[in-house]
């Protein structure tokens, strides 16, 4: 299933819906008004809606009459992975650094800002020291849909409610400003993430899995686009850490709560700080890019849809950047 939240147009109260032969069929009217998060707890859930859809008093909606929000518009958390081996070893590489040890031995997450989650069309409006170095991190993501504590690999699959495309929108100059410090990432990546468009429940992919011993991973293609042009390819298959393994890490001495969203990290070639390093190494002519005001991201992942978004300036000319001593 493909499970959405949107507003209808004029109305500010969310919606929640599932998506099939390209309308939306209305949840609320049904189970009342809930969340999706709170769909997860409803006992087979996933039945009473395919049986919800085949009523003929199921309120339907046209794509052209709604607004997507998120699918989970504000997480009860937001942890992203650095489960990539290819972005990590190419990324420290291009720093002339050695690939770390401890890469092999254990998923390691950091926490961003679950309150900054925008959906697909979305236009995103940012703070002029956004565009100081601004890049894209192209991934996918997982939201929670059965909390745990102490889960472990061999089980937290059957914890995972669904799938999106995830993009991690980050400042270069303030991450790495910040990092010097050896704490972080934080201001360089709270301000703007995208999840969508839908929620991808695991069933939809089930053609897709590569079963490993420490949990499934998924053969699916990963693009970015920016103005249309492509700019990033992978596959969800490179993760050399399993969404199991990275939970079960996650769920250590905590609790794990239905709505926790949990993000892949970058692909690799999935950013444009890995691919302006890679290309300055390569060639000492090579011109950076970054991404700049008007510019559109469009994100692709085979099963899961695509999300784009036109990143425009904000008015203010308020700068941290200015107010350092």
């Amino acid at each position: 299933m493909k499970l959405i939240t949107y507003k209808i147009q004029n109305s500010e109260s969310h919606q929640i819906g599932v998506v099939e032969d390209n309308l939306i069929y209305n949840l609320n009217n049904y189970f009342g008004d809930i969340s999706l998060v709170y769909m997860f707890q409803v006992e087979n859930y996933q039945d009473q809606i395919a049986l919800h859809i085949c009523n003929d008093d199921c309120v339907k909606h046209d794509f052209k009459d709604i607004n997507l929000l998120p699918p989970i518009p504000n997480p009860t958390s937001f942890r992203d992975a650095y489960a990539f081996r290819q972005h990590v070893e190419t990324s420290r590489k291009n720093r002339g650094l050695n690939m770390i040890s401890e890469f092999d031995q254990f998923p390691v997450f950091y926490f961003s800002n679950h309150n900054t989650m925008f959906a697909d069309g979305e236009e995103i409006k940012l703070m002029p020291d956004h565009f100081e170095q601004l890049d894209f991190e192209l991934e996918f993501a997982i939201v929670i849909g059965k909390g745990g504590r102490n889960i472990l690999s061999k089980d937290a699959d059957q914890h995972i409610a669904g799938f999106c495309i995830l993009n991690d929108l980050s400042c270069r100059r303030l991450q790495m400003e910040e990092m010097r410090l050896s704490l972080g990432p934080a201001k360089g990546k709270d301000f703007a993430n995208v999840l969508g468009p839908y929620l991808v429940t695991p069933d939809e992919l089930f053609s897709k899995i590569i079963d490993t011993p420490c949990g499934n991973k998924y053969d699916l293609n990963m693009k970015c686009f920016v103005n249309g042009e492509l700019v990033s390819e992978g596959n969800a298959k490179d993760m050399n850490w399993t969404f199991a393994e990275i939970i079960e890490r996650a769920s250590y001495g905590v609790e794990l709560f239905p709505g926790d969203v949990i993000g892949s990290g970058t692909v690799g070639t999935g950013c444009l700080l890995e691919i302006n390093g890679s290309g300055k190494r390569e060639n000492l002519d090579y011109r950076e890019r970054w991404i700049e005001e008007g510019d559109q991201i469009e994100m692709q992942i085979e099963g899961l849809g695509k999300i784009s978004n036109k990143i425009v300036k904000s008015e203010s000319n308020h700068s941290i950047l200015k107010l350092k001593k």
